[in-house]
Order: structure tokens, then sequence, then C-alpha cells
């Protein structure tokens, strides 16, 4: 059985942000190192998820894809997921994502993984930066192992390696691939995942 929830509201659960008073070059020094972290931290989720062969041409084909450093997953029957991201189009980053699922079904243990959505085409992007963007109940993805294939997108078809391989692992225009980052996972499902979207000035609309 799959409960779904909207982002805003998982977050809202899951997270809370305290109130912490400071001058504002303290603000200032802190944006700046919170920029440069952030960075950090997806270029080298993309790096990793760029090594693996069944992303490669996936990397060279898509329209855009979104990225999420990391995603936290319990288990124990209940499971809630929630991480942040960002989109980008054909390399530049155009906005940010907020990925959040509640999901009541059979999981055993906790994992925190990393997860990367592709889009094949431009009107793909534009459905999951609508702000409104869900998968269903049955989605599911690669969870990927270095040199070895998987099921990919959001119904299950094998994700190979090769250029000529990449139109045929779409599925409903998308491609999804998880990298654990630790613990134990019964099965890495990502149905039931809802998107928001905030676009930054790169953002070309629709």
């Amino acid at each position: 059985m799959l409960v779904r929830i909207k982002p805003y509201l998982l977050a809202a659960c899951l997270t809370a942000v305290p109130y912490v008073s400071a001058s504002e070059p303290s603000q200032d020094a802190g944006q700046e190192a919170a920029t440069s972290e952030d960075s950090s931290k997806y270029e080298a989720t993309l790096n990793k998820f760029k090594q693996a062969d069944e992303t490669r041409p996936f990397f060279k084909g898509a329209y855009g894809y979104a990225v999420f450093p990391t995603v936290g997953k319990g288990g124990f029957g209940i499971g809630g997921s929630y991480g942040e991201g960002q989109v980008y189009r054909q390399g530049v980053h155009v906005g940010d994502s907020t990925l959040a699922q509640l999901s009541i079904g059979l999981q055993l243990g906790a994992q925190a993984y990393s997860e990367i959505i592709f889009f094949e085409s431009k009107a793909d992007y534009y459905s999951f930066t609508s702000g409104s963007f869900e998968f269903g109940a049955q989605a599911s993805a690669v969870a990927l192992t270095v040199g070895a294939s998987a099921q990919a997108g959001s119904t299950g078809v094998g994700a190979q390696a090769g250029d000529n391989q990449t139109k045929a692992n779409y599925i409903n225009g998308m491609a999804v691939f998880t990298m654990t980052k630790g613990g134990l996972m019964y099965e890495a499902s990502i149905g039931g995942q809802g998107f928001s979207f905030a676009p930054n000035n790169n953002y070309d609309g629709k």
C-alpha cells in the first residue's frame, strides 16, 4: 500500500529550521560558504554517476536531468524519503527541486542514496519542472553497482551502456538511477515520489 503526500508537507515533517540571529557580515559569509559546499556536493555526485557505464549514454543524449545528492529513507514497514536537488537543462542549472515520498509496505532497513532523473525530451523536462510532477505507484529505478546492468525506468526496462541503447531505456520520457550511500534496503522503489520546482534566472519557461 502506498500513501502519497505532497513534497512541502513531508518536508515540514522531516525538517525544521531554527532561527539564528546574526549580523549581516556573518550571514553573508555563511551564505557564501553554504553555496560553495553545495556546488562541491553536486559536482561530486554528478561525477560519481558519470563513472557508471549505465548512465554515460544518458548524460550524452538526455535533454536535461535532476540530481539529488542525498535522499534519506527509513524502513521497518513505514518509509519516508526526503531530498533536495538541482535541475539542469543541457548542462545549465535552471532551478532547485525538493523530493518527498511517504510509503507503507514491505521494506527493511534504512537507506541514504543519491538519485538522478534523466529527461529524454524538452516536453519531459517541462513536465518535471511544472512543479507538481509525481511518479506512479509502480515506478522503479536502477540501483547502480559497478559493472552490473539493472532494470531501469518507471516500469522496469533493462538499462545498458552504449549510445544506441539510450532511447530504448526511457520509460514515459524518463530514466531514473540511484546510488546507495549507506544502509540496507529490501527494494529501491521511487513510486509516489513527488517533486516541487523553484526556477532560477536560467530557467527558460514554457
